[in-house]
């Protein structure tokens, strides 16, 4: 909605605002509160062509890459407290349209930006290369925009000109990168495929000069270095051009529409954004800040140090006390504390741990991405994990909260709010135990509205017997779905009953429980460890027959694992196979592709076989993001693989079911995983409606057994 125009949208075509873009092809008519009463038909101000869908043809594209200045980190905030920054400003548009060559707009002058005529559409004689004409292009419906990363560039140009900018008109060229398995940069995706040409590598310096503060805090302008000026410029442009050239190379691999979809809604929810409870966030750093004081005085106290929290200090302290050793972190604490000669030296490592856990960095970043509007947006990053296609948190990590472990959350985050420190300490204890457990309960509804929060029970192992075929898995679905306690049964042939809390054998429960949760992708002994084996009490030398009991209890999974990785290493010679529920491995063009049930495709780049003489067979490699972060060669497997491909179509059937709970009016907010949230009004929807429709039957999963649960809430939380 406009703040500048009182009758409503900045876009409507009656208000001659921007030229072509009528409310009927706009992507947020179902929202605004204003819309246009008129049909396309009965206005005489739309161009025919606005309104009528170009069919049998491609659409035309105009590729963008913007430079921007703003005083706010963007690496710290996000892309929306970034542009609502007073000192933010476009400075450089460059723009290419379809083949013609790019064009660039320098607005990087003192006295501010070219003033808009605001030219209405039927006007012709628009000068070539103006900003005018590059406005009225990007606001035509019948101009696909696309950009790389393309929600930086749409944001920026929604804060810059006033315009709403449906995200259903624009794509991004990363998310088509990361499908195909590319690295994440332009320049990485430009190298990986070879490019003539490839982006500057000056750029890093020259935005630093020109896109961030001088150590002065001033702007630096065009006229204070006009060479670097003119370099810039030519970064500018080269950029649109690699983003052009890297379009057209991937342009042979086109996404489903579903996908195209699926990110426009995901744009749409990130618009949307999730209230903060300030008052909350407020007291809680409050509250860590004087905890974190109180802590350190201490530890002086106790050991007489300057700075207690040095690392090199309290080991030169404790060395003297008779204690060594080369790490401090969290892991090698509670050995310390057990060996701790005397209760003075156990004192300054409890202390030391505590002050450990006083991070409040969750806190910190809700504070940063704080929005005029009282929201965080830009949560959510569409194909975050570029193996399976899954989301992935930014900005304030939504993806790794504590879990709720606290029984009076609601009690503990009122004497927060309240500045009662000192009773809330006497009631739940540890201050920086109780801001952990309160992390979540800082995202709160619309005002008069509350959370609908529904989950996904065990989707990956719903999904997982699947597409395996391991039928028990599926009827126990089917039933009560205690698959922990029936898997328990199977590999102990015990009855399940006896295994449910209370039964005579409910030991067996844990052992079921990390069977399932470490044993599904071939897993064996590390990953139960992993998984949280020795913790829950399971001793170690039980852990090997575990392994070999759920794998004799789920053989068509464990045969899956073996068909998968033959069926990747066929296709990479040559020799395209199928497997159930239509999941096809083929090559082409220099990439694996593994066809998932919803028709979505994974691929793996550059895909190799390599020896391995420790299991004498060859083994699959393909070129990947590793855990370093770096884009190298990367080994894969069977239980690998099949991982790949679950976490993929579990992911599918969260972006189907978000596409539903959608259209049936849902605001969803922001998901965790495989959990959704919505905002919704009071009298609005329900639990049992939105469960039901995420687990309703998938056209392209016939008898995968899907289902959800969750509870309506005052402020987000996770049991």
């Amino acid at each position: 909605m406009s703040k500048t125009f009182p009758r409503g949208c900045t876009i409507f075509n009656c208000d001659r605002r921007h030229g072509n873009y009528c409310c009927a092809d706009c992507g947020y008519k179902k929202t605004c509160q204003r819309p246009c009463k008129n049909s396309p038909e009965k206005c005489g101000l739309v161009r025919p062509q606005a309104s009528k869908k170009k069919r049998g043809r491609a659409m035309t594209k105009l590729g963008i890459d913007l430079e921007t200045y703003s005083s706010v980190d963007l690496t710290k905030t996000g892309v929306q407290p970034y542009t609502e920054s007073p000192d933010f400003r476009i400075l450089l548009i460059g723009y290419k349209l379809d083949g013609q060559p790019t064009k660039l707009i320098d607005l990087g002058e003192e006295e501010g930006q070219q003033a808009l005529t605001l030219l209405p559409p039927e006007m012709s004689t628009i000068p070539e290369g103006s900003l005018d004409e590059f406005l009225l292009m990007l606001t035509d419906p019948e101009i696909i925009k696309t950009a790389y990363n393309a929600p930086f560039e749409r944001t920026c140009l929604e804060r810059q000109f006033n315009v709403t900018l449906p995200p259903e008109q624009w794509r991004c060229t990363m998310v088509q990168a990361a499908t195909l398995g590319l690295p994440g940069t332009l320049a990485q995706v430009g190298e990986a495929l070879g490019l003539d040409k490839q982006k500057m590598t000056e750029g890093k310096e020259l935005i630093r000069y020109f896109c961030k503060p001088a150590p002065d805090g001033h702007r630096r302008l065009p006229s204070e270095a006009p060479e670097k000026w003119e370099r810039f410029r030519q970064y500018n442009v080269r950029d649109v051009d690699v983003e052009a050239d890297i379009k057209g190379r991937l342009a042979r691999f086109p996404r489903p529409q579903a996908e195209h979809d699926a990110w426009a809604l995901d744009q749409r929810i990130n618009d949307r954004g999730i209230r903060i409870d300030t008052g909350l966030l407020e007291k809680a750093l409050e509250l860590d800040k004087q905890y974190s004081a109180q802590l350190r005085a201490e530890a002086k106290r106790v050991t007489g140090l300057d700075n207690p929290r040095s690392d090199a200090q309290l080991k030169r302290w404790l060395a003297g006390r008779g204690v060594e050793t080369d790490s401090l972190d969290k892991e090698a604490l509670p050995a310390l504390l057990e060996s701790a000669p005397d209760e003075i030296t156990r004192r300054a490592l409890q202390l030391r741990q505590e002050m450990g856990k006083t991070s409040v960095k969750k806190y910190e970043a809700m504070q940063r991405a704080l929005c005029q509007d009282g929201r965080v947006h830009n949560t959510l990053q569409f194909y975050g994990a570029g193996r399976t296609g899954r989301w992935a948190g930014r900005v304030v990590q939504t993806h790794n909260l504590p879990q709720n472990k606290l029984k009076d959350l609601a009690l503990a985050r009122q004497l927060v709010k309240d500045g009662n420190f000192e009773m809330l300490e006497m009631a739940f204890g540890s201050p920086s135990f109780v801001l952990s457990q309160l992390i979540r309960t800082a995202f709160i509804p619309s005002e008069g509205c509350r959370f609908i929060i529904a989950d996904y029970s065990a989707i990956e192992a719903r999904v997982l017997a699947w597409l395996a075929g391991e039928k028990w898995v599926l009827d126990e679905f089917a039933g009560d779905g205690l698959i922990y306690e029936a898997t328990a049964a199977m590999m102990f042939h015990a009855e399940k009953n006896d295994i449910k809390k209370g039964g005579p054998k409910a030991d067996l429960r844990s052992k079921g429980k990390v069977a399932t949760l470490a044993c599904g992708y071939q897993g064996s002994v590390g990953a139960l460890i992993n998984m949280g084996a020795l913790k829950s009490g399971i001793p170690e030398d039980e852990l090997p027959g575990i392994v070999k009991r759920w794998r004799e209890a789920n053989s068509h999974i464990v045969r899956y694992w073996y068909d998968v990785e033959n069926a990747a290493i066929d296709a990479v010679q040559g020799q395209p196979s199928t497997l159930a529920h239509g999941i096809h491995f083929e090559c082409e063009a220099g990439y694996l592709f593994i066809t998932l049930p919803s028709g979505r495709k994974l691929a793996y780049f550059q895909p190799e076989l390599r020896p391995e003489p420790q299991y004498d067979k060859v083994g699959l490699t393909y070129m990947g993001k590793g855990q370093s972060g770096k884009y190298t060669r990367q080994k894969t497997y069977g239980g690998k693989l099949v991982e790949n491909i679950t976490q993929a179509t579990a992911r599918d059937c969260l972006r189907d079911a978000m596409t539903a709970l959608d259209a049936a009016g849902y605001r969803v907010v922001f998901h965790v995983h495989d959990e959704l949230i919505a905002d919704m009004p009071f009298g609005k929807g329900s639990l049992a409606e939105m469960c039901e429709i995420m687990g309703r039957p998938l056209p392209w999963a016939p008898g995968l057994p899907l289902r959800a649960e969750g509870d309506e809430l005052p402020f987000y939380m996770k049991t």
